[in-house]
């Protein structure tokens, strides 16, 4: 178990990254960029409301060590991750704006990929044979985790390829491979040390500090990079029309 000082500066990380988590929330609103950011403030709106509030409402609820809270723990947790992997998808979408025919093969590939994750999860259930569900959700998380690392990857390759001008989707892809470069490391501590008692209280730090970074690039992102045209003005469906008629 970690001492005490351990537990308050575990406790700052967590309260510092319910901060940030609402700092870029404001950003995103501020700055004008949320309808075109949406999946991306969707996910820190989920990650402040269940991390923030659902989760510490359930465990002094029911206890940190119960039974209940163990099991919504780790539904969140796909919650989580199934919210990431649908924000790296829209990454790639935006990646391949001016690429439809690449961004045609790059959908089939994510339904691809995401029907194999599925399948290998269900496929470890086949070794075990009592709490089928709770083994699932965390086979299932820790999949997509790795899944979302390496499309992360696949979406960075991409921006240097094509040589894409979009320094804001840059930074939001960095700042995403830390989270996930974090959450893995912490899944293959937790196996390569047999979940023992030190890796466990590594994993409580890293997680937290991974996130914290993912936040602080993520609000230089959304203030610090120039928006482009269509985030600076989008022309009204009826202004269209007036200029439609202008022209005839």
């Amino acid at each position: 178990m970690p001492f005490k000082g351990d537990q308050l500066l575990l406790c700052g990380v967590q309260y510092a990254t319910y901060a940030l988590e609402v700092w870029v929330c404001l950003s995103l609103v501020w700055g004008g960029r949320w309808r075109r950011l949406k999946g991306l403030g969707l996910y820190v709106t989920s990650l402040f409301l269940l991390d923030g509030v659902a989760r510490p409402a359930v465990s002094n609820f029911f206890g940190a060590k119960s039974t209940p809270f163990y099991y919504f723990y780790w539904t969140t947790d796909v919650v989580f991750v199934l919210g990431a992997f649908a924000v790296i998808c829209g990454f790639l979408r935006r990646a391949c704006t001016r690429e439809e025919k690449l961004w045609s093969f790059v959908r089939l590939l994510l339904i691809f990929v995401f029907l194999i994750v599925l399948g290998v999860s269900t496929l470890s259930l086949t070794r075990h044979y009592a709490n089928l569900y709770i083994l699932y959700i965390i086979e299932l998380s820790q999949n997509l985790y790795f899944t979302c690392l390496v499309l992360n990857t696949l979406l960075y390759v991409m921006l240097q390829q094509l040589a894409i001008d979009d320094d804001e989707l840059g930074l939001l892809s960095c700042g995403m491979g830390v989270q996930f470069a974090g959450e893995a490391a912490c899944f293959a501590l937790l196996h390569l040390t047999a979940d023992s008692t030190m890796a466990r209280v590594l994993t409580q730090f890293l997680a937290p500090c991974c996130t914290l970074a993912m936040l602080w690039i993520w609000i230089y992102a959304i203030g610090k990079t120039p928006q482009t045209v269509s985030d600076r003005y989008e022309p009204r469906r009826d202004e269209g029309l007036v200029e439609a008629v202008a022209d005839q």
